[in-house]
């Protein structure tokens, strides 16, 4: 495949950058995901199913914003799984357990590789797109810069970019988290564990998605509130 196709196909990823457990869209845009753990709603007694419904139906009328909620399915990878098995089964004495850890082994393998395991996890996505105002010195510089002149690089100004943009996505990231923060206490208020992706978390979930087949993995583990 050309080098340009690679190119191109980065291009059709929306996502400028990755930081502070947050998505930098190209347009200027943040998304902040949080993951939620699922229930067995079939489980529940029917006081307990409506008692959710009801929950659910008052959290969505309570947002007055955007939302994304996302079911994404992968397949599990068990190898390491197998690999722990393995190990079992060398430290085993009896001979007779032995056996029948291989076949244990081996109809788990077998039967993996006939029937896929699908994992589900389940993502809220929570936008916010700032509005700009342009500036008299942005709206009177030319859209189209003259690839001949060379322009001086200032670098006490592009210290104050940098700063300006910094600032800029602060406040930015200081709105989102207000709305971050609505859904999480409306999630957890109908008794869903849920908490707010990291960096890595967030390159992972990304990744796999991209790489449906070259990627396959255990599972995300949902990580506990206040680190318990």
């Amino acid at each position: 495949m050309p080098k340009t196709d690679v190119g191109n196909t980065q291009n059709l990823v929306a996502i400028e950058e990755i930081k502070d457990n947050t998505l930098v869209m190209k347009g200027g845009s943040l998304r902040q995901i949080i993951m939620v753990g699922g229930v067995n709603f079939a489980l529940k007694s029917e006081m307990e199913q409506n008692i959710l419904t009801q929950g659910y139906q008052n959290f969505l009328n309570s947002i007055a914003f955007p939302l994304q909620i996302v079911i994404h399915s992968r397949k599990v990878n068990i190898e390491k799984y197998l690999d722990e098995l393995a190990g079992f089964q060398a430290a085993e004495a009896s001979p007779l357990l032995k056996n029948q850890g291989e076949e244990y082994r081996e109809f788990i393998r077998s039967f993996v590789q006939k029937n896929a395991i699908m994992e589900k996890s389940f993502f809220v996505t929570i936008p916010f797109t700032p509005i700009r105002l342009p500036t008299p010195k942005s709206a009177s510089m030319p859209s189209l810069p003259l690839p001949f002149l060379k322009r001086k690089v200032d670098p006490v100004a592009q210290e104050k970019r940098r700063e300006e943009q910094s600032r800029m996505f602060n406040e930015d990231l200081a709105q989102l988290k207000q709305r971050v923060n609505q859904v999480l206490e409306g999630l957890l208020g109908i008794g869903l564990d849920a908490t707010i992706l990291t960096n890595q978390q967030l390159i992972e979930l990304f990744y796999n998605y991209y790489n449906p087949e070259t990627a396959p993995r255990e599972g995300m583990n949902l990580p506990l509130q206040n680190g318990k």
